[in-house]
């Protein structure tokens, strides 16, 4: 079955190489020949559309958030913040795309996301010193993401989180944590951001997602994986939180129906989850190293998510409602498919 998945998957993405305009641009560099790789080359697979077949976002272009109309409330964002810039990338856009090279204040910054495994990972755009560019390999491993560097055409596996071929082999990631969540509270939280918009100079339908029921069907999983866990379903969303290179799955919580506060510890690290599937975040703190007591506040304080034993207030960055700069630390940590999380990290420990 998987096979079959497999060639109606590349016939799929063919037919869309050979209509839409995207794909007509200078090709990269070659992929490279096989030298040694850090994960098994005979589950390398290649995706079907070829090197940039699916196009990077190299200059992209914003919106104020008040003028979006493109996006519906339940559509999935990715947001980030550094300093006083806050930028979203919306899903129904990274599913044509995957990558976004992008400059956030001083930050080179590229949003790499994989439509196959849900993962959403902002890496440092600056590798050995010097400023590169991502692009889309064509290559999977674990259904997940290949991106390449074109300063040295070396290839990176996303949820690994390191390059796995190439001059810059064995390099890790550096990353920049997004949050996830609806365009509808999105757009609550945060009305003045700038939105990823779809002048994008590609020839795109971003009003139609291009793999079917694969956001729902947690029987289809198109490519091989190394590891099957059925401790969740497939499909589900959950949040991954690394420490000391320990990652830990925390589920949403369907029967909590308001803002909850979990407080939990990775690698002897103190951490506070906060959750909300009514309002579709999961977001995890470091504990503060003052030893404040935080509490979650309601839903209808919203954007506000946590309160302190001072009053003050912080939101999904945790960043202080009152300017007075008190700000919450974030672990690393991106939201992605269950089954890659197994896939990729089988000793995870899940959140009970």
């Amino acid at each position: 079955m998987k096979t079959l998945h497999y060639y109606i998957f590349v016939i799929f993405i063919l037919s869309l190489s050979c209509t839409d305009e995207a794909v007509i641009q200078t090709p990269g560099n070659p992929i490279p020949e096989p030298q040694e790789w850090l994960v098994p080359e005979d589950l390398v697979f290649d995706g079907g559309p070829g090197k940039d077949g699916i196009p990077s976002i190299d200059k992209p272009k914003f919106t104020s958030a008040a003028q979006v109309d493109f996006l519906k409330d339940q559509d999935l964002v990715l947001g980030i913040q550094i300093g006083d810039e806050i930028k979203v990338y919306p899903h129904p856009i990274l599913d044509w795309h995957e990558i976004v090279n992008d400059r956030i204040g001083e930050e080179s910054i590229a949003l790499t996301y994989c439509p196959l495994t849900g993962t959403g990972i902002g890496w440092d755009r600056i590798i050995n010193g010097d400023e590169t560019t991502f692009g889309v390999s064509g290559l999977l491993y674990n259904t997940n993401l290949m991106p390449y560097d074109r300063a040295t055409n070396s290839t990176w596996s996303q949820q690994r989180l390191d390059c796995v071929n190439g001059e810059n082999i064995g390099l890790k990631a550096t990353l920049h944590s997004f949050i996830e969540t609806t365009w509808k509270t999105w757009k609550q939280a945060y009305p003045s951001s700038l939105v990823l918009n779809t002048d994008t100079g590609f020839d795109r339908n971003y009003t139609r997602y291009p793999y079917g029921d694969y956001r729902t069907n947690h029987n289809n999983i198109i490519f091989p994986v190394t590891n099957e866990d059925n401790r969740l379903d497939a499909k589900e969303r959950v949040l991954g939180v690394r420490i000391n290179e320990v990652f830990k799955a925390y589920p949403f919580n369907p029967d909590k129906s308001n803002i909850e506060k979990i407080n939990d510890s990775l690698e002897g690290e103190k951490l506070i989850i906060v959750r909300s599937t009514t309002k579709n975040y999961i977001v995890a703190f470091n504990y503060p190293l003052d030893g404040s007591l935080l509490n979650a506040l309601s839903e209808e304080k919203f954007p506000a998510i946590l309160e302190d034993s001072n009053g003050t207030q912080y939101d999904l960055f945790g960043k202080a409602l009152d300017k007075s700069g008190k700000n919450l630390e974030r672990p690393e940590q991106f939201i992605g498919y269950w089954f890659s999380w197994a896939a990729f990290y089988p000793e995870i420990e899940i959140f009970e």
